[in-house]
């Protein structure tokens, strides 16, 4: 029975309940999730004739197993997927770019909260964006905390209050200075609440709360605060005139777009809030990432996963079932914890509003390409010259790097698409190590690497277009029986360095292609063979370091590796050479005549060099 045929039984004993579908592979690692309201169809369905879309294609040529978990409902199994995809990460989920690429702005916690931006989401506080770039968050951040005088210094509250003067920014009428102690932490929590009012897009409730509170001062005589109030109040009112205003000014709703072409697709966000449109976003996928209306519903749900709280309404400029589409209401009624209508608008405001949306998402798509074009010139005259019959999508460079005859390692650094892709950088330890042979450590390297070719290893597991070497022929040389006898047609090349060490040709082990006048191949060649060499040096000194450190202990009578790690974990090098036997012996795992053993060494080296 074939891999295919075994599957296939498999999924046909499948329940018809909701539930989540988990596909591993060789290794047993999950490379997809999936949800489905009726399982048994859903999975079988992978393992019955051919895929139009090539991602699902490929995916399923890996599976070599998969588990499920039946689920009550169809909202728990997306509930479940999510979080099963935030565990896994599985290689062929879509996904938005990962978290740490996109901006927040995070108002922590306490009685004296305070603003920052992060590009990580953890627990605690609450968060608002992403924004596109750190410059937006910051420029909305700085746009909050000028509005409402709160503190831009690193002063920490309560505990500075009363420690220094404070700064010109009060005499400037820029902070409301809690460090004077005139600033209740009621009053500071209130002005806290009225910036995240700002930042979540409600400007007209919260100019309508601070109005209320401005008279209620005024009443109560306390002018100087209602005038501070009032400064407030003209400023929101100076934000909300730069902001479109495109519906009644209590609508609050978010809108997405899908615009896809032959190359890339673009989730596009138009966020309105109080009537304004404050905030758009693109996010630019590949083309082969999507292969139905389950990727753009998981697109959207990981969007919210990431922004946060969702409004009461988010329109769709693209089609889904009315299943998917009251799945998705729910999902986010839930998240929320109030009804969020997610609507497909057929004509006025809001499909004038996903005209919009797909528009701007065309225009990242444009430029996209055209960066890519840009970028690929190079690429392309470097295939060009080299004679490869297409333009390679992945190319890896490698390099060698070592200090002394031990701490030896391989560098690889890899460009897909003309683009560094640094996830699926990898270094390997050179183990028969016989001192400085760069042919020998280059042959072990690229040994290990490419036996690793299909066996669905995250990265490791891709097939390589094209292989360059830092070195010149005699590595080449080296490398290719490699790939005879594991009979791989990859095209490999040598990097060659002139005398200032600056790439002056490309070698296929016979023949020199000069490229010094070719400005765009030399350009890709030399940042991309500076890359193997920065990445190789990083990875040898941190190796060399860690053995400089253990080595010098290790010559101590009673220390071991054990021993060895125990001390570094709890001191630095410098402070165990400082440290008294007493200081030593309460470490946890070292004993009195190890700690004497210990400082009578470091004191004899001290002695030594008076």
């Amino acid at each position: 029975m074939t891999v295919i045929e075994r599957l296939r039984d498999k999924a046909n004993s499948l329940p018809l309940q909701p539930g989540v579908y988990i596909m591993k592979n060789a290794e047993g690692e999950v490379i997809y999730v999936g949800k489905s309201k009726r399982l048994k169809n859903r999975v079988s369905s992978y393992f019955t004739g051919t895929h139009r879309q090539l991602k699902t294609a490929r995916m399923v040529s890996l599976v070599r197993d998969f588990d499920y978990i039946v689920c009550t409902s169809e909202i728990e199994a997306l509930t479940l997927e999510n979080t099963l995809i935030k565990k896994h990460t599985p290689k062929y989920n879509i996904r938005l770019k990962d978290a740490k690429s996109y901006p927040y702005i995070r108002v922590t916690g306490g009685e004296y909260p305070r603003l920052t931006v992060t590009r990580e989401r953890g627990e605690g506080g609450r968060y608002f964006g992403p924004y596109q770039s750190a410059a937006a968050a910051y420029t909305a951040l700085e746009t909050v905390l000028k509005i409402f005088a709160l503190p831009t210094c690193r002063r920490v509250f309560p505990r500075d209050i009363g420690r220094e003067r404070p700064c010109i920014y009060r005499d400037m009428g820029r902070c409301i200075a809690p460090c004077a102690g005139s600033v209740s932490p009621e009053e500071y929590r209130a002005l806290v609440r009225s910036a995240e009012g700002v930042l979540g897009g409600n400007i007209r409730e919260t100019k309508e709360r601070l109005t209320a509170e401005m008279l209620e001062l005024s009443d109560r005589l306390e002018f100087e605060r209602a005038a501070a109030v009032r400064n407030s109040i003209s400023a929101i009112e100076r934000l909300a005139d730069k902001q479109k205003v495109v519906a009644d000014t209590r609508v609050m709703r978010d809108v997405f777009a899908l615009y896809t072409d032959e190359v890339s697709a673009v989730l596009g966000v138009l966020t309105v809030r109080s009537g304004a449109l404050v905030g758009k976003g693109e996010f630019v996928l590949s083309h082969n990432d999507l292969s139905g209306e389950d990727d753009a519903l998981s697109l959207i749900v990981d969007y919210y996963d990431r922004a946060g709280t969702p409004p009461r309404e988010v329109m769709l400029g693209f089609e889904i079932s009315e299943d998917n589409r009251a799945l998705l209401s729910e999902y986010l009624s839930v998240l929320a914890e109030r009804k969020v209508e997610v609507k497909i608008p057929e004509r006025g405001d809001g499909r004038a509003l996903c005209a919009m949306a797909l528009e701007n998402a065309a225009e990242a798509a444009r430029q996209t390409r055209l960066e890519g074009e840009r970028d690929n010139k190079g690429l392309a005259r470097l295939s060009e010259l080299l004679g490869l019959a297409e333009i390679p999508e992945r190319i890896e460079a490698y390099d060698i790097s070592n200090i002394g005859d031990e701490s030896i390692t391989a560098s690889m650094v890899v460009c897909v698409n003309g683009k560094l892709k640094k996830s699926d950088y990898r270094s390997f330890t050179v183990r028969k190590n016989e001192g400085r042979d760069d042919y020998a450590s280059m042959r072990e390297a690229l040994s290990r690497r490419l036996s690793h070719i299909g066996d669905g290893t995250l990265s490791l597991g891709e097939r390589p277009d094209l292989i360059l070497l830092d070195g010149g022929e005699g590595h080449v040389s080296a490398v290719l029986p490699i790939l005879r006898e594991m009979e791989l047609d990859i095209p490999v090349f040598g990097m060659v360095k002139d005398d200032y060490h600056k790439t002056r040709a490309i070698t296929d082990g016979k023949t020199e292609i000069s490229i010094a006048r070719e400005m765009g191949a030399y350009t890709f060649v030399y940042n991309l063979q500076e890359e193997a060499h920065r990445f190789a040096y990083k990875n040898t000194s941190g190796a060399k370091r860690r053995t400089l450190t253990h080595s010098s202990l290790e010559k101590i009578k009673g220390v071991g590796p054990s021993r060895a790690r125990i001390l570094l974990r709890t001191l630095t090098l410098d402070k165990i050479k400082r440290a008294s036997p007493d200081e030593l012996a309460a470490i946890d795992g070292i004993s009195a005549s190890v700690a004497a053993a210990v400082y009578e060494y470091f004191q004899g080296e001290r002695k030594e060099k008076k």
